[in-house]
């Protein structure tokens, strides 16, 4: 049976960027605008609650940093693809962000003078890393929540899948979906939607994403007609703890951590003699990879290779002191306490630096549609994302969009309904899954397919030959995806359900990813073509735009935005 709820305005998602929006229409609307804050999980399970190492901001003009300094340094990270325009915005906003959470009541890691205490972060020339001890995203959703608290224009809809986003003549009208704790399809309408819904890292088995984290937001955006920017553009992480790919932080390299070969020697000194450890990310993640094609990495006893981060001349208080959830980690997943043995480790798909175009206000192409963090693609991480630049990212642009569609609301034309057809053929879809009338393909086996070929062929490195193969894989699994049989037909809590609405999204991304990467000629941050050597700004210093077709992604491009710095050759 369906119903339909309305608010002004929905916020998909309710991680970091969803509740700092949420926070900012609540306290500009004076809490007369209704909020309905939409997600697939527990509010406060969201996957902004596992940031652990810290938050970029510029915080001590008279020790040497400036607001141009974390400018540049984005910039050179994101290997000049950058819109540097939304860099300069960023860094200029980033401290806010800092003060305001301060006055809401997070609890920041301090110095001995009680100042906010900062560290140092990979591509970062200052040590400008806010941290609450190395569970910086918890602190950080709990204070938002904490101070949500304090509003009731806003309502929760926990564990709701939504399927779709509807559109029409160019402008929002509402989103469809599963309340998956009764079963029952449900319309939600509003002048404005926020998607804030998180990045795709499941695309890969090793990763250090929570299962949850499918790309959902980023696929009905697509499927909606709204372009996808730069998804090509994959970080990996440096340090996963192996074997299961759980986040070791950047932190343990800002507080001082060692990378070490089997020898046990720091080989960082080889690839980037001037940060050592706290080189970029993609700097890094290549760096290590290489040593491991070299021979010089170690191995389990099943066969994975790895190499090991050292924390060892850290000493148990410091690390107690600044890294207690990392030891923690260390003891509970690999029986290690990095107080005595090096922590072994292998670089893990992390964050998606591309997402759904929009301005440097967070707004898209459709009327009324805004969207904020890693879901977005302003185009602050052009090419690679340096460390502590996600959750700042998440808090600048919740306010941004809040503001802005707080700014909206008064000129906004009156709520669209959403089409019966729409609903009827969102509806019939989830008919056909839990019919008898299914196919017989595997959607778990599926799903394990797609990770391993993005764990083999779209990796730290690629190669064009790879890219194709991976493409023509994914195409055929889209095929299959046609047969793929829900086995629990069950309404409530369904879990099986879920997965396959996930695996379709997915699979829509891996497509996107692979076939901009493929079409990409160049060598640039954390897309490292192998078949090219270098990057090409004379080609390539502009953006890639996916629009949706069924027969597969439609490619265009648009150019990066070159306010302030040209590109130069990038060394660390």
């Amino acid at each position: 049976m369906e119903t339909s709820i309305q608010h002004d305005v929905l916020i998909l998602g309710s991680g970091l960027a969803g509740l700092r929006a949420a926070v900012e229409i609540a306290r500009r609307s004076n809490g007369k605008l209704s909020i309905g804050l939409v997600s697939k999980v527990q509010l406060m399970r969201s996957h902004s609650v596992a940031a652990e190492g810290g938050t970029a901001a510029m915080m001590r003009p008279e020790e040497g940093d400036s607001f141009e300094l974390h400018a540049w340094d984005t910039v050179k990270g994101a290997d000049f693809l950058a819109d540097q325009d939304v860099v300069e915005l960023f860094a200029q906003k980033a401290p806010e962000e800092i003060i305001q959470l301060e006055h809401w009541g997070i609890p920041w890691s301090r110095r001995d003078d009680g100042r906010i205490d900062q560290r140092p972060f990979g591509g970062h020339s200052f040590p400008r890393a806010v941290y609450a001890a190395d569970k910086t995203g918890f602190f950080e959703m709990q204070t938002l929540y904490d101070t949500l608290l304090k509003y009731d224009n806003w309502k929760r809809y926990d564990e709701w899948f939504i399927t779709a986003i509807a559109i029409a003549d160019n402008r929002f009208c509402g989103l469809v979906g599963l309340d998956l704790t009764t079963g029952e399809f449900h319309t939600l309408t509003g002048k404005a939607l926020i998607i804030a819904s998180g990045g795709a890292g499941t695309l890969y088995g090793f990763t250090t994403y929570s299962q949850t984290v499918t790309g959902d937001g980023l696929a009905m955006a697509y499927r909606a007609g709204l372009a996808l920017e730069d998804m090509e553009f994959i970080q990996f992480h440096p340090t996963g703890l192996v074997p299961s790919g759980i986040l070791i932080s950047e932190a343990a390299r800002g507080e001082g951590g060692y990378l070490v070969n089997k020898n046990g020697e720091r080989f960082m000194e080889h690839y980037a003699k001037g940060k050592m450890e706290l080189a970029p990310r993609d700097v890094v993640s290549r760096s290590m990879m290489t040593e491991i094609e070299a021979g010089r990495g170690l191995k389990t006893p099943e066969g994975r290779n790895y190499l090991q981060l050292d924390l060892r001349h850290l000493g148990e208080q410091k690390i107690n002191a600044r890294l207690p959830f990392i030891r923690e980690l260390a003891m509970k997943f690999v029986g290690i306490d990095p107080v005595q043995e090096p922590i072994p480790i292998h670089p893990v798909a992390h964050y998606s630096m591309g997402g759904i175009e929009c301005d440097i206000n967070g707004a898209t192409a459709v009327e009324g549609v805004w969207v904020a963090g890693e879901a977005a693609c302003t185009s602050l991480h052009g090419a690679n994302r340096l460390g502590a630049n996600s959750t700042a990212e998440c808090l600048v642009w919740g306010q941004i969009t809040g503001e802005q569609v707080v700014k909206y609301m008064p000129g906004a034309v009156a709520m669209q309904k959403i089409s019966a057809a729409f609903v009827k053929d969102q509806e019939k879809r989830l008919e056909h899954w839990l019919s008898a009338s299914a196919g017989a393909e595997n959607l778990y086996a599926l799903r394990r397919e797609l990770r391993q070929t993005m764990d083999n062929y779209v990796g730290v490195f690629r190669t064009g030959e790879e890219l194709q193969q991976a493409l023509s894989k994914i195409q055929s699994f889209k095929q299959r995806y046609q047969n793929i049989r829900v086995r629990d037909t069950n309404r409530v809590y369904n879990t099986d359900l879920v997965a396959a609405l996930e695996l379709g999204n997915l699979l829509d991304l891996a497509e996107v990813a692979v076939a901009s990467a493929l079409a990409r000629q160049e060598f640039r941050g954390a897309h490292a073509r192998r078949d090219f050597a270098q990057r090409d700004d004379e080609k390539w210093l502009k953006h890639t735009l996916a629009h949706f077709a069924p027969e597969g992604p439609k490619l265009t491009y648009k150019p990066a935005r070159i306010t302030t710095w040209k590109p130069v050759e990038r060394k660390y």
